[in-house]
């Protein structure tokens, strides 16, 4: 009776299909073994996740000139059990070919994953130029060390606690190598790894002796190159500076002859005009230049633009680029504010903190309630510094200080002083320094100083939406207002994928700060993903009383599942708009698709889920995107708040039908049909949801 009731549940197993399935999952992608592949050549690779990747059919990777494919897995031709049993699996690995044309520029690629479930979370790989050589099952000690021929691309993973991993290589008497990791840079993207490694380099002569040793030069990775006065054998040895471990720490180790650029002078480049730049990095000649002539993006403040660093060797560096006139540092001490150079501004100022201790110093002339931004970019494009930016007056008085700026839900080490209004005619001084007074050939600039315009930012709360057909998926977008600017703002999205429509709704004038599109899949969509462009559009009344655009393009961010629970960001390329099969929810439908309210009144919203046969997990109701009593995005009008004493938003159970009460405060100010809808939410962890969404309900409050 025992083996038939194992045979039943194996039987049923492997003829399950989707609609068996409970609490449905994207995949998260947790690293890509190994971490790089060659230019110019084809790779497999071991794509590791929590959640299950099955039946993925398509690799999506940034940029042009890579490509992945999945590779499928392989049996006999008359294996029928076999073939259900994979089709039955739910596997958290898998393999996958990468391609890199000849022409593509050494850096790192953000890697997704497309499965009926929806697109992954990010992984990263990294195109080097050299061969691949993957670490051995047992390198953990010299002896063991994996022989190498150089140039390589060293890659392994510090897989448990105490590891530490060998390579041995050979060089020639007066021999210089540079060795540059990537590790930690490859984990910020990582969507639920706690903690990150923190990797060190020693070099080691035959006799174990270290010869040089490298740690957090390139953020948390080590960069360093050396040139050997002995030939023989070395050992290279990488591990975690805690002897700490972690299966995901996926590391690449670049050793091989060329330079290595890590910044320019100068960071600020005039569109249009020909400027010889000054590389700055490690095994360069002294007067290593590069001509570079770019042309201006409107929508970009930094471009990622090709350096050619050797004759066969190029490098993607980021600039500003920009139509204003430049100025540069001048040869002349300008480190007292008494002896600052003169600039005119608006305009933009390269510079660098030469040595330690280093002020610079520009003096301008300014008019009585004229407005100017002054944003520095340094730590941004690579450099060193750490800037502290003040404005002082014609006595040297401080008027203004910055030392770290903040972006959208992230802090950078460049300043900005936003939006200073002039106080008197007279001359001033902008003063920038480095906040330890370090200085050096790597401790350079930009300036960026513009009259300040009414603007806006745009922000999306992530960076993937899947819907299964039939049903709807919301795109949260924040906006930050600039200088003034308290106009309205019409959401686009554009770049959808087959079968999905949009539903762009507006960032309301005044208050508002969040807005949402909202997706609709028909009915009969086939599963498929494509990266989609969020941008907002508004008019502002000019000088000349016309009415000017503006439009912004929306950064994109990544959900993080942080230590303690909490839920972070981090900037990525792009959103993902996936079709998925059919999931656990198959409908959210609302009693109305309209709510009119008068200020004190509620209203109360039906909300009937279909659920997935055999789906009985708790399903939430909101309007807003919460976590832990955080609002990252809600569209609900000033003065309207969800009456949750009154509503229903735990359905338990099995249950289908909920309710969400309205309420208009007393002071609630007269709006027109904002767009809003309410999503059924199923919890992945305690970070991640799934969410599904009704069709869109437009709130109206009338007087």
């Amino acid at each position: 009776m025992r083996l038939f009731s194992i045979a039943l549940v194996v039987l049923i197993s492997l003829h399950c299909d989707e609609r068996c399935i409970g609490q449905t999952a994207y995949p998260m992608l947790m690293s890509i073994e190994p971490a790089a592949t060659q230019i110019g050549g084809a790779s497999e690779h071991t794509i590791k996740s929590r959640y299950s990747l099955q039946g993925a059919f398509e690799v999506l990777v940034s940029g042009t000139g890579v490509r992945g494919e999945v590779v499928a897995p392989t049996q006999s031709a008359g294996d029928e059990a076999a073939k259900d049993k994979v089709k039955a699996s739910t596997t958290e690995t898998l393999k996958v070919v990468f391609h890199a044309d000849r022409d593509v520029l050494p850096g790192i690629r953000e890697v997704r994953v497309v499965t009926p479930r929806g697109v992954s979370t990010i992984g990263q790989l990294v195109l080097t130029k050299d061969p691949v050589v993957y670490e051995s099952s047992k390198n953990d000690t010299v002896e063991d060390a994996l022989a190498t021929k150089l140039p390589a691309t060293l890659c392994g993973h510090i897989e448990k606690a105490e590891d530490v991993d060998y390579f041995r290589f050979q060089v020639e008497a007066g021999e210089t190598l540079c060795f540059h990791v990537v590790c930690m840079r490859l984990q910020d993207r990582i969507h639920d790894l706690q903690q990150h490694a923190d990797p060190i380099l020693t070099i080691r002569d035959s006799n174990r002796a270290v010869v040089v040793m490298s740690d957090n030069v390139l953020q948390g990775d080590p960069m360093v190159c050396h040139t050997f006065e002995k030939g023989g054998d070395y050992w290279l040895e990488l591990r975690d500076v805690r002897y700490q471990g972690n299966a995901y720490w996926e590391y690449c180790i670049e050793v091989n002859h060329r330079p290595f650029v890590t910044v320019t002078y100068p960071l600020g480049l005039s569109s249009g005009k020909t400027t010889p730049l000054e590389l700055i990095g490690f095994g360069l000649a002294e007067d290593a230049k590069f001509p570079m002539t770019p042309k201006k993006v409107d929508t970009e403040a930094i471009q990622n633009l090709p350096v050619q660093v050797a004759l066969d060797h190029s490098l993607a560096m980021p600039f500003v680029v920009t139509d204003l006139s430049i100025a540069f540092e001048s040869d002349t001490d300008n480190q007292m504010f008494s002896a600052a150079q003169t600039i005119e501004v608006p305009c933009g100022v390269n510079g660098r903190l030469s040595k330690e201790e280093d002020v610079d110093c520009y003096g301008f002339e300014a008019k009585k309630g004229d407005r100017y931004s002054f944003e520095v970019f340094a730590r941004r494009l690579g450099s060193s510094v750490d800037s502290q930016l003040r404005i002082l007056d014609k006595n040297g008085n401080q008027l203004q200080l910055n030392d770290d700026l903040r972006l959208g839900k992230r802090n950078s080490s460049d300043s900005f002083v936003e939006n200073w209004e002039v106080p008197a005619d007279g001359r001033y001084t902008l003063e920038i320094r480095d906040l330890h007074l370090r200085g050096g050939p790597s401790y350079v600039y930009f300036i960026n100083v513009t009259r300040s315009q009414p603007h806006f930012l745009l922000f999306a709360d992530t960076d993937k939406t899947p819907i299964s057909p039939g049903t709807s998926g919301v795109i949260f977008v924040r906006t930050e207002r600039k200088n003034g600017f308290t106009g309205e703002i019409q959401l686009q999205v554009d770049g959808l994928p087959a079968g999905v429509k949009a539903h762009c709704g507006r960032i309301l004038a005044g208050k508002g700060v969040d807005g949402c599109i909202i997706l609709e899949a028909e009915a009969g969509a086939a599963p498929t993903a494509s990266s989609v462009t969020i941008s907002g559009l508004a008019n502002i009344e000019s000088e000349k009383d016309r009415s000017d655009p503006l439009r912004a393009r929306a950064l994109v961010y990544q959900e993080i599942y942080q230590p303690g629970g909490g839920r972070g960001h981090w900037p990525v390329e792009s959103h993902v708009v996936a079709v998925t099969a059919p999931s656990d929810l198959r409908q959210v439908a609302v009693s109305s698709s309209e709510i009119r309210l008068k200020p004190g009144e509620s209203q109360e919203i039906e909300v009937d889920i279909e659920r997935a046969e055999g789906f009985d997990k708790n399903v939430t109701l909101d309007v807003s995107c919460t976590h832990l009593a955080t609002i990252f995005g809600s569209s609900l009008p000033e003065g309207i708040s969800v009456d949750t004493s009154a509503s229903t938003t735990l359905l338990a159970g099995g249950a289908t039908k909920g309710k969400l009460v309205f309420k208009a405060a007393k002071n609630s100010p007269p709006v027109e049909k904002q767009q809003i809808a309410v999503m059924a939410n199923v919890s992945l962890n305690f970070v991640m949801k799934a969410t599904y969404g009704s069709k869109p309900i437009l709130l109206s409050v009338t007087e």
